[in-house]
């Protein structure tokens, strides 16, 4: 005689969130991974005004036999699991996810995969969430299962860029639903699918018009970033620069329309680009065309650390590791972006050595007069600019002393270029190329007609290319 299979063998694992904008729906989790964040790209979507703790891309979930994987993917407010913040971890059912201290909670459930009739449903509210204790089995719809099956397909023949399926699929699922529906409701079920094609054929034409009026926005753009390249940052290009601004206004326009972000057209670009504007995102600094010459400049730097300064690089990366984490936990906690405890990489490599030839020391590389502006000690006894925590203070009180002193928008780019050569070279540049007050105090007016010192241009896009290495060290083979 066969053994009865257990709970667990009969049920789905499913995703239910209990905190924030959609407390209350559940998602089906499908074998491999399921991506959370707050880019339309992902599998679960968290975008919403009360979302502000979760990142782009941040976290994700492995389902594997009786057990998911939980992996947070840089975020800046981290991933936390019963209390715990965690990079990466193992969980089962009924583990609890938070994106973030306070931010939007999930937790791993165990549905049952043979309900027992076809017309029961499930209604769920944010109030009447309440921890769900160890071993809980709930129960689900077939409409459900039909539903969350043509959704992961949907996705699946997206991955494989099988493009102009949707309507297919949802024929496909209203024909399975039909076929289990009693007789008397089929004229019924029928007149809602007539509405429902007639509503989504209105939908797919308004995405593809979207699509094509992109796409020629896109090639403008490209076209204007290549003639303000070739200009060198000469004189009589803000006609120029006017033309891309209002290009960019219409693409930002273009972006926040509901049916373009649902068409899976929000992102562009190779990966670089594509975690350039994350990182950029989180930093209040996002802007939807990034120079060219930009990018070329990041991608010649992770090539570099990719290369000759690969000992470096791998060293702060292993060795050094508990440094960042140290450096990226002081940061969070001075309410400034983890991902600037990368500085340090292009600074020193984290790795103990001669002073500089201006006389800088320590991971952040403080002059002695910088370091004691700042409160360092530093004497024929003490230097506290080479110990960790005393010195990544220090820096914090640095980095927002110049993000308040350029003011807002980009004012962080603004401020990781005066870091390498001081607020005053770097205003007294500017002001001798710019007159305009406001265009001062926009970092990417001042990099396109060049008006940065040479040593901070290259100085920024190097920092980038840590950032971006030290967020997904496997992507670049670390």
């Amino acid at each position: 005689m066969s053994q009865e299979p257990t709970a667990s063998e009969r049920a789905n694992t499913w995703l239910l969130s209990r905190l924030g904008p959609l407390a209350g729906t559940r998602f089906l989790m499908p074998d491999g991974t399921t991506r959370i964040g707050r880019a339309p790209d992902n599998d679960v979507v968290v975008d919403d005004a009360d979302s502000n703790t979760v990142s782009l891309h941040h976290v994700e979930i492995c389902r594997g036999t009786g057990s998911c994987s939980v992996r947070d993917l840089g975020s800046t407010n981290g991933t936390w699991i019963h209390g715990e913040r965690i990079t990466e971890a193992e969980v089962s059912p009924p583990a609890i996810i938070q994106l973030g201290r306070s931010g939007p909670e999930f937790a791993l459930v165990l549905a049952d995969a043979a309900p027992a009739g076809l017309d029961r449903t499930i209604e769920t509210s944010a109030s009447a969430m309440t921890p769900i204790p160890a071993g809980a089995v709930l129960p689900i719809t077939a409409h459900e299962k039909l539903l969350s099956a043509a959704v992961n397909y949907a996705r699946r023949m997206r991955a494989r860029g099988v493009g102009g399926q949707t309507m297919t699929i949802m024929r496909s699922v209203i024909v399975q639903t039909l076929r289990q529906t009693h007789h008397r409701f089929r004229i019924i079920r029928y007149s809602l699918l007539a509405a429902l094609l007639a509503v989504s054929s209105v939908a797919i034409w308004r995405i593809t018009s979207l699509e094509r009026e992109k796409r020629a926005i896109d090639a403008h753009i490209q076209r204007l970033e290549a003639e303000l390249q070739a200009s060198g940052g000469g004189k009589n290009i803000d006609p120029l620069l006017a033309q891309l601004s209002d290009y960019q206004n219409q693409a930002e326009a273009l972006r926040q329309d509901v049916l373009f972000r649902l068409s899976g057209g929000y992102e562009g670009g190779d990966f670089v680009t594509r975690q350039l504007h994350s990182v950029m995102a989180e930093f209040g600094a996002e802007v939807y065309s990034i120079p060219p010459e930009f990018i070329e400049r990041v991608n010649h730097y992770i090539q570099q650390d990719q290369g000759a300064d690969r000992p470096l690089i791998t060293r702060a990366l292993n060795q050094a590791g508990g440094q960042l984490e140290t450096m990226r936990r002081i940061l969070q906690e001075q309410k400034l972006p983890a991902d600037l405890a990368y500085i340090p990489l292009v600074e020193s490599a984290l790795a103990a050595g001669q002073p500089s030839a201006a006389g800088a020391v320590g991971p952040w590389q403080f002059t002695v007069t910088t370091a004691r502006a700042f409160g360092l000690r530093v004497d024929g006894r003490v230097d506290e600019r080479k110990d960790l925590v005393p010195s990544t203070l220090a820096a914090c009180k640095y980095l927002r002393d110049l993000i308040l002193d350029f003011g807002a928008g980009s004012s962080v780019m603004l401020a990781l270029a005066a870091y390498n050569s001081g607020t005053a070279k770097v205003k007294e540049a500017v002001s001798r190329t710019v007159r305009d007050p406001i265009k001062q105090r926009n970092f990417w007016y001042l990099y396109r007609v060049r008006a940065l010192p040479l040593e901070t241009r290259e100085y920024v896009p190097k920092v980038f290319a840590a950032i971006l290495i030290g967020r997904d060290p496997r992507h670049f083979g670390f």
